[in-house]
């Protein structure tokens, strides 16, 4: 039965994984295993087919020499034998043949055939290496010309198991008459088998002998030599890699074991090393992040693929970072605002990318930013990006962001920019209209009346009145934004709210204005400055009367706040008005440095900074104040004023709801 489809492919399937693990096999040793394994095999080669040529070679010789004793020993038999075979003489023949084949060992059989090449007598005839032999029995009948020739016998070779035999096939012929056919078989040169033997067993043991060599050298080299290089090798790979509890564990002597011991004690060294360096950096990581922590810009670290590796509470306000975890491990450009990103975004790649333009970036500290983000309430941001070199300040290792929050500088700066043409302006319309006035005067004096000149006197004393009052007002506004100190004691409420309707009595009278006061009895003192709040209700009061028409009123209350039956904390005051009012739009800017009311009614002059002089005191005295208002009603100012912890208790009034007096 023919073998399967299936049959072959798994022979094949085998053949090819034999293969595969030759290959692998092979693969695993050195180059120089490989070259000793190749001139092994060269030299071995060599050294087989030249004792092969020699055992070829003394075979060649012996089987040369054995046709040549074969063929003279043949044409002698012959000579002695063919007489007593023409006469018939086979008893003769028996004897002399028996003679003969005792007398030597080379001899293996003597046969004698007769013209029709049948056998009639043969020593040892019934012995089986003489049934059995290849060629006797083809051949005891010769060609009819191969007869005639007595000089040339013929000689045919065969292997037995005892060796290579010649078989020499003679012609017998006596007195030109062909009688038959003498075939005598020759044994082979004992000496020269044995050499022969002997040379090529010689030459399979050392051939054997070489590569039983080469094979316990593999093996031990393998065992002893390559394993612990390729341990030890493993173990170098795993050091660089920063697994420093490498260790290698081979009961090995000798240098390749002291080369093991030495790996072992290194491997310790380095670990021991690196907790020391870790916890260094760990405590250095940790000081960093708490200084970090505790700057007051933002900051932000990079790497060289813009992942954020550390951020500070105030970068993660300032981009609204708070409680968002995947900032830290991300790309910075994924969570940056829209208006940062669309800034920062080139310069970064080109940071990162080692672009032309990085060179400009490195040659300076840092590329300055300075961006608006958009929200609830507009922040403006300086942003600082700073390359973070190596030690050799070659290659850029990361990228440090710095973030200041410079809204209030920016508010600051605008409100300068405005304060000083706000001064510039005021300062300009007064020193112009004295100067014309005065100036006219001097050139025209005489050829004015008294009372023009009277009226340009007036005019310029109203002026300088007016210039005075701003630069004061310009004075105590910047004493009061700086850091100067005040004294604040207990102040009786009623003396400076007596002192200021004394001052704008007759102001008020003049145009047609009641003024009056509504003051809790038994009122308790107050913790504050009694110039500062003298002030502050001599700037409510005159706006007061000036944007109150003749008729109406404006009132000044103080009560204290009571609660249930606990003693007053605070005293309110209120200075309540029947003016023009305040727009709605108007009241969140009414205490901005130079905003006026006549600036939308273009009816009155003043400079704009009473009520930020009224705030700015206030808030020295730990309070704010609030208004309520509306157009064509009036307009009611209101402060609360901390009681002295040595006022007395009294029995006062409930306060009640902020009113409007006189709506």
């Amino acid at each position: 039965m023919p073998p399967s489809r299936s049959d072959g492919s798994t022979l094949l399937a085998f053949l090819n994984k034999i293969r595969e693990i030759i290959a692998r096999w092979w693969s695993e040793f050195t180059l120089q295993t490989r070259l000793m394994a190749a001139a092994t095999l060269v030299v071995s080669l060599i050294m087989s087919g030249l004792t092969f040529w020699a055992v070829n070679s003394i075979q060649q010789d012996a089987r040369l020499n054995d046709t040549r004793f074969g063929r003279d020993l043949g044409l002698l038999l012959s000579a002695n034998v063919a007489p007593l075979i023409g006469d018939d003489n086979r008893t003769e023949l028996a004897r002399f043949s028996h003679r003969f084949y005792s007398s030597t060992s080379s001899v293996r059989y003597m046969l004698y055939a007769d013209e029709d090449g049948n056998i009639f007598f043969g020593i040892p005839f019934s012995e089986s290496e003489v049934q059995n032999s290849l060629t006797i029995r083809r051949q005891m009948k010769l060609p009819d010309n191969y007869a005639k020739n007595i000089d040339y016998p013929m000689v045919r070779q065969h292997l037995t198991p005892d060796g290579e035999v010649t078989d020499v096939f003679v012609p017998l012929n006596h007195n030109g008459r062909y009688l038959g056919v003498l075939a005598i078989g020759i044994n082979p040169n004992p000496t020269i088998v044995t050499s022969s033997h002997l040379t090529r067993d010689v030459t399979i043991a050392v051939f054997v002998s070489i590569w039983v060599m080469v094979i316990l050298g593999a093996v031990s080299n393998a065992l002893m030599i390559t394993q612990p290089i390729k341990e030890l090798l493993v173990g170098v790979k795993n050091i660089a890699a920063g697994n420093f509890k490498q260790r290698i564990d081979l009961p090995l002597g000798g240098e390749l074991g002291e080369l093991i011991l030495s790996f072992n004690e290194m491997a310790e060294r380095l670990e021991s090393y690196e907790e020391q360096n870790i916890e260094e950096l760990t405590a250095e990581k940790a000081k960093l992040e708490t200084l970090v922590t505790t700057i007051a810009d933002g900051a932000v670290l990079l790497d060289n693929n813009m992942q954020v590796i550390l951020v500070n509470p105030t970068a993660q306000r300032i981009f609204s970072w708070e409680g968002n975890e995947q900032v830290v491990g991300g790309n910075v450009l994924h969570h940056l605002p829209e208006t940062v990103k669309a800034q920062l975004a080139r310069p970064l790649y080109e940071i990162v990318t080692g672009e032309s333009l990085t060179e400009n970036l490195l040659d300076r500290e840092g590329t300055e930013f300075r961006i608006t983000i958009p929200g609830t309430t507009n922040r403006t941001v300086r942003i600082l990006l700073t390359t973070v070199l190596d030690q050799a300040r070659e290659n850029v290792r990361g990228i440090a962001i710095t973030v200041q929050d410079i809204t209030r500088e920016v508010e600051l700066n605008e409100a300068k920019s405005q304060f000083i043409s706000n001064v510039s302006h005021e300062l300009r319309t007064p020193l112009f209209n004295i100067k014309s006035f005065i100036e006219t005067l001097h050139e025209y004096g005489e050829n004015l009346s008294e009372p023009e000149r009277r009226e340009f006197l007036e005019t310029a004393n109203r002026e300088t009145d007016r210039l005075t009052r701003l630069v004061n007002d310009v004075l105590d506004l910047s004493r009061l934004e700086s850091n100067k100190r005040y004294h604040f004691e207990a102040v009786e409420l009623t003396q400076p709210i007596e002192q200021t309707l004394r001052t704008y009595q007759l102001n008020a009278k003049d145009k047609g204005i009641e003024l009056i006061q509504e003051i809790a009895p038994n009122l308790p003192s107050v913790f504050g400055n009694y110039d500062l709040l003298l002030q502050v209700l001599a700037n409510l009061v005159g706006n007061g009367l000036k944007f109150t028409k003749p008729g109406g009123r404006v009132a000044i209350r103080a009560y204290p706040l009571v609660l249930q039956d606990a003693a007053p904390t605070y005293v309110r005051i209120e200075i309540s008005d029947t003016g023009i009012g305040i727009d709605p739009e108007d009241q969140e800017a009414i205490f901005d440095r130079f905003f006026r009311v006549e600036n939308r009614v273009h009816t009155l002059e003043g400079t704009g900074l009473g009520l930020s002089i009224v705030r700015n005191i206030i808030e020295k005295h730990h309070s704010s104040v609030h208004l309520v208002s509306e157009v064509g009603v009036g307009t009611t100012f209101w402060f609360d004023l901390t009681v002295h912890q040595d006022a007395p208790l009294v029995e006062t009034v409930p306060a009640g709801k902020v009113a409007l007096s006189g709506m």
